[in-house]
């Protein structure tokens, strides 16, 4: 790590996908905020494998962006790898994570500075969602489900949860000790329990573009954060088990009864509808404890979470860090 960057106070984190229209002005924005929170900053860009222009943009805003330095991912990873890429390679003393579409809003970056410097509680400064935004209702009333889940799942809070986070350094380093490939940045954050103060934020309409994220992809994410930080499901699992065994020892009395004394019900209709639901329980079971055992399967891999395919730097930097090199090679 260069001597400089030990003297970097405040570290932003962005990860991109396909956000070259906006792009340009996000980074302006976040350097001119960034700039009143703190002279010693810098912002780390992460390129998730962009199918558009999104890295030329990036190389072209390093030529005049301070503090700016740019990763370009071998190829798309998700968002979530992507910030776990750029957690990884910046150096601050407090580490504000956000998205590039503005819709978290770069004017709170002094505040959260503020309350990080002289707040002793806060080792991490929370963003909450006061109001969503423009979204879908579709969208709106699955997140409030997922989170709703993910509370009563996990014990922890969830609602209104969001990325746009400042983070203490020693938070950081503690995030770095989890090793998993699975995962969910709001739950590590929350699962490492260090003391959090909340910012409420409304929710702005998109920079430009449009949201990058499917219901699919949604879906995954949700699936992803419940499989990584519960176990409920497995265990509701065995709970319909032994629900469908003490059914099925219920009416194995029943049946044996009535065959005894001689009234046994033909036909076959109970017989069907019982495979029918016992069939869907099983299949559902198994499907569960399928899901688990793919997140140890790519656990055991133990494949790096990313791979780093170029880098680029705000040019000023490198010029002086190649002065620092000279100087000091004499």
């Amino acid at each position: 790590m260069p001597e400089e960057k030990l003297g970097v106070e405040l570290s932003i984190v962005i990860p991109a996908f396909n956000e070259e229209r906006q792009l340009p002005y996000t980074l302006e924005t976040v350097a001119y905020y960034a700039g009143k929170a703190s002279p010693r900053f810098e912002i780390v860009v992460v390129d998730d494998g962009s199918s558009d222009a999104t890295w030329s943009v990036l190389q072209q805003c390093a030529k005049t962006i301070k503090g700016l330095r740019a990763l370009r991912l071998s190829r798309n990873f998700g968002k979530e790898t992507a910030l776990c890429a750029g957690l990884e390679a910046v150096a601050g003393a407090a580490v504000i994570v956000m998205d590039a579409d503005l819709q978290h809003p770069p004017e709170l970056i002094p505040a959260m500075m503020d309350i990080w410097r002289t707040d002793a509680k806060a080792d991490i400064v929370e963003g909450l969602k006061r109001q969503r935004g423009t979204e879908q209702w579709t969208k709106r009333i699955g997140a409030r489900m997922f989170y709703s889940a993910l509370t009563r799942l996990t014990g922890h809070q969830f609602e209104g949860a969001s990325d746009y986070k400042l983070l203490d350094r020693k938070v950081v380093e503690a995030w770095k000790r989890l090793p998993e490939r699975t995962t969910f940045f709001r739950g590590m954050i929350v699962w490492l329990g260090f003391r959090s103060v909340s910012v409420e934020f409304d929710v702005p309409p998109r920079a430009g573009g449009e949201t990058r994220w499917s219901f699919i992809g949604l879906a995954k994410l949700a699936l992803n954060a419940i499989i990584a930080y519960s176990a409920v499901p497995l265990r509701i699992v065995g709970v319909v088990g032994l629900l469908f065994l003490l059914g099925a020892f219920v009416l194995g009395v029943q049946t044996v009864y009535h065959k005894w004394i001689g009234e046994a019900v033909t036909g076959f209709t109970t017989v069907i509808l019982l495979l029918l639901i016992i069939g869907s329980a099983v299949m559902i079971s198994l499907g569960t404890i399928g899901e688990y055992i793919a997140a140890i399967y790519n656990e055991v891999k133990g494949r790096p979470r990313y791979l780093i395919r170029e880098q680029v730097t705000y040019e000023a930097e490198e010029n002086q860090l190649a002065a620092y090199i000279g100087s000091h090679a004499q």
